[in-house]
């Protein structure tokens, strides 16, 4: 009688669980804790002999590339040429590449550089471009870039 309510009791336990999400959050989560993938970084900075940030890094199937500015005198259309290029060298040494991106965020200097920085950004991530944040950026882009562009992309 004993063991036939424990059973009982076991099965309900059980079944609140499984509509609660218990049961299959502990078991997803043994198996992420069995198997969690380890964060790749490349090209780290440093600041006074200290780790600053990476160029890239790499979690999973996605890439995170940090911000790419054009540190030299020009317009926004060559800052902006210049970004590109850094971030399609930053995704190919990540084993991506520009068609993989999912997502930017552009920050400029001056929101009057907005046109002249969708010219020279059009068509560099293929026929299905990333989704998009552009922001101008109180007090301007750091380093006397004229834009700054991140990234978050797949491998």
């Amino acid at each position: 009688m004993k063991s036939e309510r424990r059973s009982l009791i076991k099965k309900l336990f059980a079944s609140v669980a499984g509509i609660a999400g218990i049961g299959v959050a502990s078991k997803a989560n043994a198996g992420v804790a069995a198997a969690a993938p380890q964060k790749e970084v490349g090209d780290v900075e440093m600041y006074q002999d200290v780790p600053l940030f990476s160029g890239h890094t790499k979690y999973n199937n996605l890439v995170f590339v940090a911000g790419k500015g054009a540190h030299f005198d020009g317009d926004i259309t060559a800052h902006t040429k210049h970004v590109l290029d850094e971030l399609e060298k930053e995704l190919i040494k990540a084993g991506s590449s520009m068609e993989k991106v999912l997502k930017c965020s552009v920050f400029l200097h001056d929101l009057n550089d907005y046109k002249a920085m969708n010219e020279a950004y059009k068509g560099r991530f293929g026929s299905k471009p990333p989704c998009r944040t552009t922001v101008a950026v109180y007090g301007g882009v750091p380093g006397d870039s004229l834009v700054e562009i991140d990234c978050i992309a797949y491998v």
